[in-house]
């Protein structure tokens, strides 16, 4: 039996059947709840894939750049998206494997990590030292400065930030956060 391998590639390196695959384990693991606009927001950025050795995707995530205002200062982000691994998959350190490749990128390329995370996925992430923000969350819009108060808080990944000031993410149709 071959050996699951990892690969990393920016959309641009993705071919059409690849974009397919991830698109339908998105799909499949997301129980039909994962919309074109959530499609989007993985698309731009870095993808980590797990295959078998026989092709077959087995997980998935990405790592896109967005912007945040936080105390006067615009950060850049590697915000991670689309992470899902194959039902029946689950539990066997595929999604660990996604979200490694994935750190390693936010750590060289990016001041602070950030994602949003379903109360299965939350488990995950912060065992691996993500950690929950405790501040204020927002979003700079179309209208200017839109608070979120209803907005579950994301996890964020070497942030250092003061939670006395407002988190405010970049503007996206769909989920903001």
């Amino acid at each position: 039996m071959t050996e699951n391998s990892l690969r990393t590639a920016h959309t641009s390196d993705l071919t059409a059947a690849d974009l397919r695959a991830a698109r339908a384990l998105l799909d499949e693991a997301f129980d039909g709840d994962f919309s074109d606009d959530d499609w989007d927001h993985g698309l731009g950025g870095v993808h980590a894939l797990v295959h078998a050795g026989d092709g077959t995707l087995l997980a998935h995530g990405s790592v896109v750049q967005r912007r945040a205002l936080h105390n006067g200062r615009s950060l850049r982000v590697g915000y991670v998206e689309a992470v899902a691994v194959r039902p029946g998959m689950r539990r066997q350190g595929l999604g660990g494997q996604v979200m490694g490749a994935l750190e390693r990128v936010i750590d060289r390329a990016y001041p602070l990590g950030a994602l949003s995370a379903s109360e299965e996925g939350e488990r995950l992430y912060l065992a691996r030292g993500w950690e929950r923000w405790r501040g204020a969350v927002g979003t700079l819009g179309p209208q200017g400065v839109l608070p979120l108060p209803d907005e579950d808080p994301p996890l964020l990944w070497g942030a250092g930030l003061d939670p006395a000031h407002a988190l405010l993410i970049d503007w996206r149709d769909g989920d903001v956060f």
